[in-house]
């Protein structure tokens, strides 16, 4: 039995992390297992309003308000008063007090002026408590006796903390982030799992897209983004796919990678472990949440990079698959004790970084979408021809990203939809760099009447559950596309189809993009949506 259960590591080893699963969770932090409860999707509802047609001063130079300023009394003036009043009313009590026990008079009976004095004495505790106590803790902070990360543990409470290091940050640096949100936001949230030492939080403006027809469901598609013109765009590619019959999507892969490298003392001990972890015998599929799917290993002298690749259910799952590694990384040196493991990522994942393994491979989700357009739609909407289009993307996305040298760049912009969706429904911003990769293709067809458009994206990273997609803002936008949560029909079913309205998207804003630049109109779209009309003339840095 030993020999047996020796012979098949990683079977004995599954990346089952299912008792690891816990529950965690549009704004940007200054400065992941999963929530295994199961939500039924929610189809997007008939919008009879489908399209959307297509304040701040200058700034001087001035003294940052404080939180004192909205006091009636200058600040020393306030706390004289309060001063005052607590060692006057304490007095007055204490003598109330001596006279009560003098008289034999209960110490409870209390008249309203009694009343009136307590209420008074406690207020003016309270007051000055508050002032002096943040107050110390802030100096405190300065100073380093108390660690700016420790905050939180330490007083109990995420919104205080945050609140007492925005204030010591601005006394160390002598910069005012008064234009920082503080209020209005749930630092419980991301305690431990989003962000770490909070000082406020950035504000995005979300727009709406669609909506957008794809599998036969209307999405209306939030995009979080500061760039003029590319929700409005976004749109029109929605309204020309809508009218044209939509676009239909196929996931046609679906695996988080991890790749640990490891180092044996020779070439040949290191081939040996990668023939024995590419034997399709050594591994079972039987997990239900991290199910392993291939292992593929490459070599590197005597280094070897083994590639594992699972399915993570809804999660986008890049801890969960490392945990599972991790597991069968120590299994595994009970058969080659020789095996030194250098790092749990050895860059052959490849995450959140250009790589060939993953344009060729994938990673994620591996999607592809298209749509036929009709001539007239080309000519009445998108204001160009099919001709124009097609010549355009093969001079531009095919042959200009060649030119180039793009790796996974053969496209006009994916990385703008994909950042604004991925900003939006909370997912990891940096895994653009891989998720945009994306291919558009165009070709006329029925005697060139009509153009067939496709994007194929083959590293598609995101989640419905864990990170940011719990927190509030994001969850909403998630449940605007009746993908929040997990899937109670499917594990997984929700993280595709979220990977499927993100290549959507992307192929109406490459769409969009591609008509205007062939039609002439880029610049001038730039110039009417994209230019503030505000005078930055006076726009300094404030202290």
């Amino acid at each position: 039995n030993n020999r047996k259960a020796r012979s098949s590591p990683i079977k004995h080893a599954r990346l089952s992390l299912a008792p690891h699963l816990s529950r965690h969770s549009l704004s940007l932090w200054i400065l992941l297992p999963m929530d295994i409860r199961r939500r039924p999707p929610k189809p997007p509802v008939n919008n009879p309003n489908r399209f959307s047609n297509d304040d701040d001063q200058r700034r001087t130079t001035t003294i940052p308000p404080k939180a004192s300023d909205a006091l009636p009394l200058p600040l020393y003036l306030t706390n004289a008063v309060f001063f005052t009043l607590f060692f006057s009313v304490a007095y007055y009590l204490l003598h109330r007090w001596r006279d009560k026990i003098r008289y034999n008079t209960p110490l409870h009976v209390v008249t309203v002026t009694e009343l009136g004095a307590l209420i008074a004495l406690v207020a003016s505790f309270i007051y000055l408590l508050g002032f002096f106590g943040i107050d110390f803790i802030v100096k405190s902070v300065i100073h380093g006796a108390i660690p700016s990360y420790s905050l939180e543990s330490r007083l109990g409470d995420c919104k205080r903390a945050a609140t007492i290091r925005r204030e010591a940050l601005q006394r160390i640096t002598g910069r005012s982030i008064e234009g920082l949100p503080l209020d209005g936001f749930d630092y419980e949230s991301i305690l431990g799992q989003c962000c770490e030492m909070p000082v406020g939080y950035v504000q995005i403006p979300v727009g709406i897209a669609g909506p957008l027809l794809l599998d036969g469901y209307e999405y209306s598609v939030p995009m979080a983004t500061t760039e003029g013109c590319l929700v409005a765009s976004t749109n029109r590619g929605c309204k020309a796919m809508y009218v044209s019959g939509g676009a239909t999507s196929t996931v046609v892969k679906d695996g988080m990678t991890r790749a640990p490298v490891v180092r044996f003392a020779s070439a040949r001990r290191a081939s040996e472990l990668k023939f024995f972890l590419e034997d399709p015998e050594n591994f079972d599929t039987s997990s239900r949440f991290a199910r392993l799917q291939s292992v593929k290993c490459t070599l590197a002298g005597k280094n070897a990079y083994v590639r594992f690749s699972c399915s993570t259910g809804d999660a986008m799952g890049m801890n969960m698959v490392s945990k599972g590694v991790q597991n069968v990384l120590e299994f595994l040196t009970d058969d080659f004790p020789d095996m030194d493991v250098i790092g749990i990522s050895g860059n052959f994942c490849s995450d959140k970084k250009p790589a060939a393994v993953n344009w060729i491979e994938g990673r994620g989700k591996s999607v592809v979408c298209e749509a036929v357009i009709k001539g007239e739609i080309v000519n009445k909407v998108l204001k160009t021809s099919v001709a124009a289009l097609v010549e355009l993307n093969m001079l531009k996305n095919l042959t200009g990203s060649a030119v180039a040298g793009s790796l996974g760049g053969f496209n006009a912009h994916a990385s703008n939809i994909v950042s604004a969706v991925f900003i939006a429904t909370g997912q990891d911003p940096a895994q653009n760099v891989e998720s945009s990769q994306c291919i558009t293709m165009m070709e006329a067809i029925n005697d060139g009447k009509d153009i067939h458009v496709s994007v194929t994206m083959p590293s598609i990273e995101v989640g419905t559950v864990g990170g940011g997609t719990q927190l509030a803002s994001q969850s909403a936008c998630l449940n605007l596309l009746g993908v929040k949560g997990a899937s109670t029909e499917s594990p997984g079913m929700n993280s595709r189809r979220l990977a499927t309205i993100v290549a959507g998207a992307v192929l109406a804003g490459e769409l969009s993009l591609m008509s205007a630049i062939a039609a002439g109109q880029l610049v001038k779209s730039h110039m009417k949506y994209n230019r503030s009309s505000r005078d930055i003339s006076g726009a300094t840095t404030t202290t």
